[in-house]
Formats: structure tokens, C-alpha cells, sequence
């Protein structure tokens, strides 16, 4: 009985610990490097029609790719992988963070500045 129970426990809690996973920051010099160097898989979570507005160079749209995002991302699962949404208070960035977690990444990283930030430091946008 004791060892059902650690194993229960262990099934419930891996699932709750991922959602609340911390992804490490990256600045926007390194992540403007790191795209340069095409050597990363930015994600952006703020929506469609901002993603038509303007988004970081070579962002995929997360709301086109949420059912299958495995399909964007490369097989070396330490690849980097950076997620991004609004700004510093918008927590949106995580529904993809944690997807890309679940996948089994593990170097995922989170762009805290979001869009407004990347857009103050006059960095340059696609759309």
C-alpha cells in the first residue's frame, strides 16, 4: 500500500510541479544572438491578431502550432527554446514554456521583456 501511494503521488505531482515550472530569463541581446546565429525557436503566446501586428524575427505563432508544437521544434531536445508574450507582467509565455517542457527541452527560456520590450529597445519587428 505505501509504495501505490509514493507511486501516486509521484503521477499527480510531476504533472502539477511542470505547471509550475520557472524558465530562466534571457535578455534581448542574447536572444537577438542567438537568432542571428539561428540557433533557436522563439515562441510568441500573445494571440494571432498581435502576432499580424508585429513579432519577434523568426517567431513562430503559438496559436497555430499549440496542437502540435513538437512539429516546430528541432529534435535536439537542448535546444534553445525561448517563449515570449506581452511584458514583464504577462505570464501567458508559460502555456508554451511548459508544453515545450513536457516534451521533453530543456533549455527553455523565457524573454520577461515580451514584445514591449523588445519594441522599447527599438528592436526591429516581422509581420
Amino acid at each position: 500500500m505505501k509504495k501505490f501511494l509514493v507511486t501516486l503521488f509521484a503521477l499527480v505531482a510531476a504533472p502539477i510541479a511542470m505547471l509550475a515550472a520557472e524558465f530562466p530569463d534571457i535578455s534581448i541581446a542574447e536572444l537577438k544572438k542567438a537568432i542571428a546565429d539561428k540557433k533557436v525557436v522563439v515562441i510568441d503566446v500573445n494571440g494571432s491578431e498581435s502576432f499580424k501586428s508585429g513579432h519577434i524575427p523568426s517567431a513562430v505563432n503559438f496559436a497555430d502550432v499549440k496542437g502540435d508544437l513538437a512539429s516546430v521544434l528541432p529534435k535536439e531536445k537542448d535546444a534553445l527554446v525561448v517563449a515570449y508574450c506581452g511584458g514583464p507582467s504577462c505570464n501567458a509565455y508559460t502555456r508554451a514554456a511548459n508544453v515545450a517542457a513536457q516534451l521533453g527541452y530543456t533549455n527553455v527560456k523565457h524573454l520577461s521583456a515580451g514584445i514591449s520590450g523588445w519594441l522599447q529597445a527599438k528592436e526591429n519587428t516581422e509581420k
